[in-house]
């Protein structure tokens, strides 16, 4: 039977990582630089250079599956579609009113982004429909042709439509969309009542519009990658990565791009909790960092950690994510991650206060850090660790990027030493300290702001950057044991291999618990366990394929804010009922460290339910081996690791040098990553390939 492989593809700031699997475990790999301009050229680039280096051709890929940036980059450079917006009377401003949430205390200056949609692009229909549904006035057909003629008057490039309590009742939506369809058949058109059948009218609003915003940008570039890989004799399936760590179909991501704004970092999380489920680990911490940014999340008896809502465009929150309000909404779910402006290839700098910074700004992937030498004139993170040992300069993306050391020692000296009044290998030390400090926010955004002790989490390092750092930052937290997978480096694509096919369905269910109608909640889960099952069957998954699961978002009664709680199979009864109520005080006193009293009433407010589509044969095979040959010991090389021990003789490793565990301090040389364990730390590597570091105590 002859092999065929899968490819995940990831395009970041500075690298487009290719990993290419085979159905016998092979493992090809590529790492190139992102092309800025086209980014759908990159991947085509970059699977060619992988048919030269191998011998493989077009015709042995039978899927594709690909983490992307392009959704949420048109929504931070605002070059999304001309939209225009229908809402009821009374309404026009809901996307400049939002929630009143500031994400900057005591700052009267702070303005809110612009909308998406400006208000003369926003009609209005004279309609109104309860929150049970009921309607109070009905919407005029003419009313509907006026608001629609006047939109398409305008020129705009795609419409949203949201209507007040539309996810009661939708007939009112449903009247507008055949108006626009009648009119405007090609027309992208995003509406409510099919988006988000929620409540909550500003999320419903800024997530129906965001939706429309991205429709042709991304539909735009699917079209161009679909071409590109034809034209280059690709004709494999093409599988998008969605924001909450499950795949869907290029058509899909067309049609609901809101669910792959957060597409590019979710592969890396859901390669990490499937190897933290083969290892055995409970409780993880994913780090991955990267070129240009660095991002945490939580995996937790197995589980994804997932939020409800997020905000996008809102730039790098480097401190408390609890201050949100920042960017524009999407009531999606998607994995919870927090993010810092910090990478390889971010800017050290000193502030007017004469304080040395690092980061949110970055080289990217032109010019690139200074010890590129391709232009770059500011001192970088990459830089700072060259300096200091901890980086090869001949050995970059397998020995592909020479560095010039030379360049990168002046560029520190002139621009922070000197200034600083110190060598420069401190200057340099206290940047990588800075910059690991602001990594640190984002690991206790995850953690301790979320109720976790990270001291009972293992810390799971991927990315260029993350296994260079990841010791370090460990040690900060009191985190006793590191996990650097296999290909770290590309991690964020070899985690697109281990991802379902998923569709994520929620109905507004606003009922006390003790109070509802149990069948009433039992046949609304049931109808959206058909809509699942429906999608699935049309895409390939049925039967012992498709796997249905539920959960509800619970609160107490009078409370703004609800929690998501896993929801077991089986009736919907008294004993269901005890359950919840249950589950949901364990998860709020788990969060918030307290919960109410028996008496207190908890309302349901909506019900969800995850579909996922599994391969056959699982998602990847457990014999996998890489094509690319293992790097051969270098020869030890003085590394620096702060006044405490200065300049130390550091041997320079691969990971298969690692099978009887070695105590640090140790460099780890890889094709895609670099590897620092700390003098004290011991490392070894694991049955299945990972270095494991473990931390001395103290």
């Amino acid at each position: 039977m002859p092999v065929t492989f899968r490819a995940g593809v990831d395009i970041g700031g500075t690298f487009t990582d290719i990993v290419l699997l085979g159905s016998d475990g092979t493992i090809h790999t590529k790492k190139i630089s992102s092309s800025v301009g086209n980014y759908a050229q990159a991947i085509v680039d970059g699977l060619h250079e992988v048919f030269q280096e191998t011998g493989l051709s077009g015709v042995g890929i039978d899927e594709i599956r690909h983490g992307t940036t392009v959704a949420s980059n048109a929504i931070l450079e605002h070059k999304g579609a001309r939209v225009g917006l229908i809402t009821t009377k009374g309404f026009r401003d809901v996307l400049e009113i939002r929630t009143l949430r500031m994400p900057r205390l005591y700052d009267i200056g702070w303005t809110k982004p612009a909308p998406l949609v400006e208000r003369y692009l926003r009609e209005v229909v004279d309609e109104r429909v309860d929150h049970r549904g009921h309607v109070e006035r009905a919407l005029d057909p003419a009313d509907a042709e006026r608001a629609v003629d006047a939109l398409l008057a305008e020129k705009v490039e795609a419409i949203a439509i949201c209507l007040l309590n539309s996810f009661a009742n939708p007939a009112h939506e449903a009247m507008l969309k055949e108006v626009v369809t009648a009119k405007a058949p090609n027309l992208p058109l995003s509406v409510s009542f099919e988006v988000l059948p929620e409540i909550k009218e500003y999320e419903r609003t800024s997530t129906t519009v965001i939706n429309a915003y991205v429709m042709p940008i991304v539909a735009t570039y699917l079209r161009a990658l679909r071409k590109g890989l034809d034209a280059g004799g690709i004709g494999a399936r093409l599988l998008l990565m969605q924001s909450n760590g499950g795949l869907t179909t290029d058509t899909a991501a067309a049609e609901r791009p809101m669910n792959i704004i957060e597409s590019g970092p979710a592969g890396g999380v859901v390669g990490a909790q499937a190897l933290a489920r083969a290892k055995g680990l409970d409780r993880i911490i994913t780090f991955d960092m990267g070129g240009t940014t660095a991002k945490a999340s939580m995996v937790e008896q197995g589980e994804v950690a997932r939020a409800q809502e997020y905000a996008v465009g809102a730039g790098i929150m480097i401190g408390s994510r609890l201050l949100t309000g920042a960017g524009y909404t999407l009531k999606v779910p998607a994995i919870d991650l927090a993010e810092v402006g910090a990478g390889g290839g971010s800017h050290v700098w000193i502030d007017a206060g004469g304080a040395l910074q690092a980061g949110p700004e970055s080289a990217g992937a032109l010019p690139g850090p200074v010890c590129y030498d391709q232009g770059g004139i500011e001192p970088t993170i990459t830089d700072a660790n060259v300096l200091l040992g901890y980086i090869n300069p001949s050995h970059l993306v397998g020995g592909a990027l020479k560095l010039n050391a030379g360049k990168a020692r002046a560029v520190f000296e002139e621009k922070v030493a000197r200034p600083l009044g110190m060598s420069v290998e401190r200057a340099a030390y206290g940047a990588h300290l800075i910059v690991a400090s602001n990594m640190i926010r984002a690991i206790k955004a995850v953690s301790t702001e979320r109720g976790r002790d990270p001291r009972d989490f293992s810390l799971f390092a991927f990315g260029g950057n993350g296994p260079l750092f990841a010791a370090g930052m460990a040690a900060s937290l009191g985190i006793r044991r590191v996990v650097i997978p296999p290909s770290a480096g590309l991690f964020s694509s070899f985690g697109l291999l281990y991802a379902d096919v998923e569709h994520h369905y929620a109905r507004t269910f606003r009922r006390l618990l003790r109070q509802a109608d149990l069948g009433e909640i039992q046949s609304a889960w049931e109808a959206l366990a058909a809509q699942a099952v429906d999608q699935l069957a049309a895409e390939g998954f049925s039967d012992e394929r498709a796997r249905l699961r539920r959960s509800a978002a619970l609160h107490y009664k009078g409370q703004s804010y609800e929690l998501v709680v896993p929801v077991p199979d089986g009736p919907v009864d008294t004993r269901m009922v005890t359950h919840l109520e249950q589950a949901f005080a364990e998860e709020h006193e788990r969060t918030y460290g307290h919960r109410a009293g028996p008496d207190e009433p908890v309302e349901l407010v909506s019900i969800q339910l995850v579909g996922a589509g599994l391969r056959d044969g699982g998602a990847v095979p457990g014999n996998t081996r890489p094509s690319r040959a293992a790097p051969t010991a270098q020869p030890a090389r003085k590394a620096y690791f702060g006044d405490k021990h200065g300049w130390l003789e550091t041997p320079v490793l691969s990971r298969v040098d690692l099978g009887n565990g070695r105590v640090g301090p140790l460099i780890v040389e890889e094709y895609d990553s670099t590897c620092v364990v700390p003098p004290g730390a011991r490392a070894e590597r694991d049955a299945t390939g990972n270095i494991v570091i473990t931390l001395p105590p103290g």
